[in-house]
C-alpha cells in the first residue's frame, strides 16, 4: 500500500461528531470527485466514483448518518492499468440528491427555479475552524496525494476548478502554511512542498498515525544527509592533507637526493625530517612534535619556503 492510501485509509475512519463537519467533509468530497447530472430542470442525480474502499464506506456513513439514505455501493472491475475495483455510489433525484447538493453548497435552487452549480468552497460550509478541517480533509480524500517522503515532500490536492483551487489555497494558508497553484494538463494543483508544512497539513486534516511516519522518515533522512555531509567533509579534508604531504615528501627528497637535508637551515631540516618519519601527520600534529611547539601557519610557512628551495635547485639544474 502506497503512502498515499494508507494516509487516505487513516483519514477515512474519522467521523466528525459535528454536523456541520460532516457536511463540510461531505462537501468537499463532491467538490472534488462528485459528478452532478441534471434531467430536465427539476430532477438532479450525484454520482461518486473511488477506488478505494475506505472511502466509498466512508460516503456511505456521511449519507446514512446526515440523510438516512441506505446506498447499494456498486463495484466495478477496471480494465486498465492496474485493474484496480471502482466503487460506485449513486443518488437519484427521487432519494434526494437535490436536497443533499443544497445543504453541502455544490448546488444552488434560484428563485426563477432555475440550478446553479458552486465552484468554489461554498460560503458559510467552512467558517468555523473544525469544519475548515473537515473540509481539508475531504478535499483530500477526494482528489488529494501525498507522496512517500523517502522519495520526495509532495503533497497536493487536484481540483478542476480555478476559482476551488484558489478557495483551497485561502483555507491552508489560513492555517499559517504556504500552499502554491499550478496548472497540470487542464486541471489546478494546489500543492505544499516542505517537510515541515506537510506535517502541520497533515495534522491539521487528523492524519496522525501518517504524520508520526512521514516525521520518522524526515529526521532519519536528515541524519543520513548530515551523516554524509560529514563524511564527505572529512574525506575531502584527508585527500588534501594527503595531497599536500606527498608534495611535501617530493620536494624534501629532492633536496636529499641532490644537495642534501644538511644543506637546509636547522629549522627547516627539523620539520623535513619531521615529515619524512611521519608522512600521514598533519600540520597540527607537526607543530606539536617541535619544542617549542609550533602553529599550523607555522608549519605551514616552513613547508613554502622548502618548495621554494626545491623550485630554486630544480631551474638551476634544468628539471
Amino acid at each position: 500500500m502506497s503512502f498515499s492510501s494508507a494516509a487516505k485509509n487513516e483519514l477515512s475512519r474519522i467521523i466528525p461528531e459535528d454536523r456541520c463537519c460532516r457536511i463540510a467533509e461531505l462537501s468537499a468530497i463532491i467538490r472534488m470527485g462528485g459528478i452532478v447530472r441534471f434531467h430536465g430542470s427539476q430532477n438532479v442525480s450525484l454520482r461518486m466514483v473511488t477506488e478505494n474502499a475506505a472511502i466509498a464506506r466512508k460516503l456511505f456513513s456521511l449519507l446514512k448518518g446526515l440523510y438516512g439514505l441506505n446506498i447499494a455501493i456498486m463495484v466495478k472491475r477496471n480494465k486498465h492499468l492496474k485493474k484496480n475495483n471502482s466503487y460506485i455510489l449513486e443518488i437519484t433525484a427521487a432519494m434526494g440528491a437535490e436536497k443533499v447538493l443544497q445543504e453541502t453548497g455544490v448546488l444552488t435552487r434560484e428563485r426563477n427555479n432555475g440550478v446553479e452549480l458552486n465552484y468554489g468552497v461554498p460560503a458559510g460550509v467552512a467558517q468555523r475552524r473544525c469544519c475548515t478541517r473537515a473540509y481539508l480533509r475531504g478535499a483530500f480524500l477526494g482528489g488529494g496525494s501525498v507522496s512517500n517522503p523517502e522519495k520526495a515532500y509532495h503533497l497536493e490536492f487536484v481540483t478542476e476548478s480555478s476559482q476551488h483551487a484558489e478557495d483551497l489555497k485561502e483555507l491552508i494558508n489560513g492555517f499559517g502554511l504556504n500552499s502554491k497553484i499550478v496548472e497540470r494538463k487542464g486541471s489546478f494543483v494546489v500543492y505544499v512542498k516542505e517537510g515541515e508544512q506537510i506535517v502541520d497539513l497533515l495534522n491539521i486534516m487528523g492524519a496522525y498515525s501518517a504524520l508520526l511516519k512521514f516525521e520518522n522518515t524526515r529526521i532519519y533522512k536528515d541524519m543520513r544527509n548530515n551523516v554524509n555531509r560529514i563524511v564527505n567533509c572529512e574525506t575531502a579534508n584527508l585527500t588534501k592533507i594527503i595531497n599536500a604531504s606527498v608534495k611535501q615528501i617530493e620536494n624534501i627528497e629532492y633536496i636529499r637526493d641532490t644537495v642534501g637535508l644538511g644543506s637546509l637551515p636547522p629549522n627547516l631540516r627539523e620539520i623535513a625530517e619531521l615529515r619524512l618519519s611521519y608522512p600521514d601527520a598533519s600540520l597540527k600534529e607537526l607543530g606539536q612534535m617541535l619544542t617549542p611547539p609550533l602553529g599550523k601557519s607555522g608549519i605551514n610557512h616552513r613547508f613554502r619556503r622548502i618548495e621554494e628551495l626545491a623550485e630554486s635547485i630544480r631551474l638551476t639544474r634544468g628539471r
